[in-house]
């Protein structure tokens, strides 16, 4: 495919955002929310929308199907991970980690090790009781390189198990960590003796609010009420149904008709549509769970050259791209993080402008001028959209793109395993939490082996110090990240253009429900009002 020759317009309804996959399979978007959705998301947020109701079947529009063999990655598995699971811990909106199945936990003075108190009434949908055991098989089992996990090397530094009984564990780790309690957050508690069928898709077990009755692929996952939850009085559900809606305008309708409460997928120009109508809430999570970005081959033809991969963050006109890809719902940025982060500067979240003189003095300067690359994304319009708009503004500055449409599980295979071609446009997650996360988990980011094939000494040692510590927020942590981002302006092997929130949009019913810092979906006290 070649570039148009004048800007694409701006995405027609039928194109519809879905999520960049190493971002978790959702659509995010971020933006300023009307005075009339705050006032009345604000007042839904005080009361949850009145008292709540026990029953009811809460329906959620999904545009893709879940990936079982990427249960324990974050992927498009969000939606059912905190379901059928639970994690150790949870962080509240000041990253400050909660209890979960760890009731307690006291961190080393020196970082080597954290001694975790679990809950004693927690059973698995199998009526098999929880221990220390089934912590210790989930770290192990994230460690697995087969599960593709994104804090595989967090895991990984959890190197023995002391336990005290069948309810106090103590994990000793090879160095401090400063993302240990990320990783508490991402690692659900999986029944060792189902894993494998877990993976296929067969079965699910677990010790959360709800238990896999029926899975249709590519069609609809049904759940129930799990009788022997520990959290008193949850769920207040009977249970939960996804169902799968590839097309945007049939997505739309089912909300619109009430046939679905809940969605993650409503494209950005529906959403601001849908705030000002009474009927539907529209919440904005402003923790920067995603953001847009260009990754770059630095082994290929041409983006070997820095000052090419330069260029190209030179080149792309990114206010327009969260304006008409996006719909509004965006910040421009150059940089993974967002301004919830220890590591957000705002000189570096605006280093690269749209300035095409400069990106072609660069290529003339690197003497790769009218060159042409291959672009890969994913094959949904709404990705399809952000790509014209990107071979467009490349081509402004002498860079012929041939894009290269891929469906999602290509997408994401490739990614994993480093086969990407010398662009494409996806979006990652993991910059909304401690900033080490990212470069230690992220595939586009990772410093030991990402999907770039870029590798560094100077990248290696400042991550490696900036996870290495207890500390994650003090002075010396924030000037490593200060250096880490130094080092992805300069060598831009991650171009990022956007940073985005997740958007929910709920029918006028639906009430009580909240995601983790992963996305997780989280229907402990969600309810059908009535």
């Amino acid at each position: 495919m070649t570039a148009p020759s004048r800007p694409p317009a701006a995405p027609s309804r039928r194109a519809l955002l879905r999520a960049g996959l190493a971002g978790a399979g959702l659509l995010t978007l971020a933006a300023c929310r009307s005075a009339v959705e705050h006032s009345r998301n604000a007042a839904a947020d005080v009361d949850g929308g009145g008292t709540p109701r026990k029953g009811g079947v809460l329906s959620i529009a999904s545009a893709i199907d879940i990936t079982p063999s990427l249960l324990f990655a974050q992927s498009a598995n969000v939606l059912v991970q905190r379901l059928v699971f639970n994690t150790l811990t949870r962080y509240d909106d000041r990253l400050q980690p909660q209890p979960e199945l760890a009731t307690s936990w006291q961190v080393a003075p020196d970082g080597l090790s954290v001694t975790l108190k679990l809950r004693e009434d927690v059973l698995f949908h199998s009526g098999r009781r929880f221990t220390a055991d089934d912590v210790v098989f989930a770290v192990k089992n994230l460690q697995n390189p087969a599960r593709s996990a994104q804090l595989r090397s967090t895991a990984a530094a959890v190197t023995d198990f002391r336990k005290n009984g069948d309810f106090e564990l103590t994990l000793v780790l090879a160095h401090p960590v400063s993302n240990l309690f990320d990783l508490f957050e991402f690692m659900i508690i999986p029944d060792a003796a189902t894993v494998e069928d877990a993976v296929a898709g067969t079965r699910l077990i677990g010790t959360g609010p709800f238990t896999l009755t029926e899975r249709k692929p590519g069609s609809s996952i049904a759940f129930a009420r799990n009788e022997r939850y520990w959290n008193p009085g949850r769920p207040h559900l009977d249970g939960v149904e996804i169902r799968i809606i590839p097309q945007s305008e049939s997505l739309l309708s089912s909300l619109k008709t009430g046939q679905t409460h809940l969605s993650y997928n409503i494209r950005g120009k529906d959403a601001a549509l849908l705030r000002d109508d009474p009927r539907f809430h529209v919440k904005q999570y402003d923790t920067g769970s995603g953001a847009y970005y260009i990754g770059v081959d630095v082994t290929a033809e041409h983006v070997s050259d820095k000052r090419v991969r330069q260029a190209i963050a030179w080149a792309i006109d990114r206010d327009r791209l969260v304006q008409q890809a996006l719909g509004g719902y965006g910040s421009v940025s150059s940089v993974p993080w967002p301004k919830s982060s220890p590591a957000y500067t705002e000189a570096g979240a605006t280093h690269y402008r749209h300035d095409p003189e400069r990106a072609r003095a660069l290529l003339r300067e690197a003497g790769a001028e009218n060159i042409t690359l291959p672009f890969a994304h994913a094959a949904e319009p709404g990705p399809t959209a952000i790509a014209q708009i990107l071979q467009y503004d490349l081509k402004q500055v002498g860079i012929e793109t041939e894009l290269r449409p891929a469906d999602s599980p290509t997408m994401q295979k490739q990614l994993i395993s480093q086969t990407m071609p010398a662009l494409w446009s996806l979006s990652h997650g993991f910059a909304q939490l401690h900033p080490a996360t990212l470069a230690v988990s992220a595939y586009p980011f990772n410093e030991a082996k990402n999907s770039s094939h870029f590798s560094s000494p100077a990248y290696t040692d400042v991550v490696q110090r900036a996870w290495n510590r207890s500390d994650s927020d003090g002075p010396e942590a924030k000037a490593l990240y200060q250096q880490i981002t130094d080092v992805l302006l300069d060598e831009e092997f991650v171009i990022d253009l956007a940073i985005a929130g997740l958007v929910e949009v709920t029918g006028s019913r639906a009430r009580g429900v909240t995601l983790n810092k992963f996305g997780y979906l989280n229907l402990d006290d969600a309810y059908l009002a009535a």
